[in-house]
C-alpha cells in the first residue's frame, strides 16, 4: 500500500481504529521519521473520539496509557531500551491482552513479542510517499 502525506497516513490510523479491540497489538515499524507516531496518534485519536486530543509521544517516559469509555490504549516507544529485561521491570509483559497495544520500535521487545500481532512497516519511499506493508500474525478476523 502506497501513502501519499500526512493526511493518508492519518485516514489508515482511523481506519485501523475501527477494527481494534481489546488484546490487539500493533508493532509500528520503520526508521526515524517515516510516520510511525503519526500514525499511533491517528489511531488514539480515533478511539478516544477526539481529532484535536492531545498525545505526547513516549520517546522519554517509554509508555503512555489511555483509559477511553470503550476501551485502553497503551502506547510504547521502545527505541531507548536496551534490552527486553527492562520491559520487566517497567511490567510491561503483563499488560499485553488487557488493552491495545501499539508498539513503536518493536524489535526491541525481543523473546517478549506477542505471538499475535499486525507488524506494519513502514519506508521513506521520498518526498512525503510511504509504502506501508502489514504482516499478520496469528488469527484475525479482518485485514486491511
Amino acid at each position: 500500500m502506497i501513502i501519499n502525506g500526512e493526511d493518508e497516513m492519518i485516514a489508515l490510523g482511523q481506519k485501523l481504529a475501527s477494527h481494534l479491540q481489546a488484546g490487539d497489538v500493533i508493532c509500528l515499524c520503520g526508521q526515524l521519521g517515516v510516520g510511525k507516531s503519526v500514525l499511533a496518534r491517528s489511531i488514539i485519536r480515533a478511539i478516544a473520539k477526539d481529532d484535536q486530543m492531545e498525545v505526547p509521544s513516549p520517546s522519554f517516559t517509554l509508555v503512555q496509557d489511555y483509559a477511553f469509555h470503550n476501551m485502553s490504549v497503551m502506547h510504547m516507544d521502545a527505541y531507548r531500551l536496551s534490552s527486553s529485561d527492562e520491559l520487566w521491570e517497567l511490567g510491561i509483559p503483563e499488560c499485553f491482552g488487557d488493552q491495545i497495544t501499539l508498539v513503536e520500535w518493536p524489535d526491541r521487545l525481543g523473546e517478549l513479542t506477542p505471538k499475535r500481532r499486525i507488524d506494519i512497516e513502514i519506508r521513506d519511499e521520498g518526498a512525503e510517499e510511504r509504502s506501508v506493508k502489514f504482516t499478520y500474525h496469528g488469527e484475525w478476523n479482518w485485514k486491511i
